[in-house]
């Protein structure tokens, strides 16, 4: 159990550096005088997000294998970086 949790604290953190989300979050802080709130909400925030990111998987692997929810989940990784450094260098 403790390596599931290493590796997905390690997976989560690591797609997250960099992320529109965190860039959401530098933005609002950025603008607000009490970053506390802006932690809180934001940490409230992707537990609320990860919770229901683990509660449809364990229903979708029940319906659809898990390799494809992977491929899924990579391709859309994939488009999302791509279409980020489209939109940087387009403008």
């Amino acid at each position: 159990m403790l390596a599931l949790l290493a590796s997905t604290f390690a997976t989560v953190f690591l797609a997250e550096l960099g992320d529109k989300t965190q860039l959401a979050i530098v933005s609002i802080s950025g603008t607000s005088s009490r970053p506390g709130a802006v932690f809180a909400g934001s940490a409230v925030a992707l537990v609320l997000a990860s919770l229901l990111g683990s509660a449809a998987g364990g229903t979708l692997t029940s319906v659809i294998p898990t390799d494809w929810l992977q491929l899924a989940a990579a391709a859309d990784r994939k488009s999302t970086r791509l279409n980020s450094s489209h939109q940087i260098i387009s403008y």
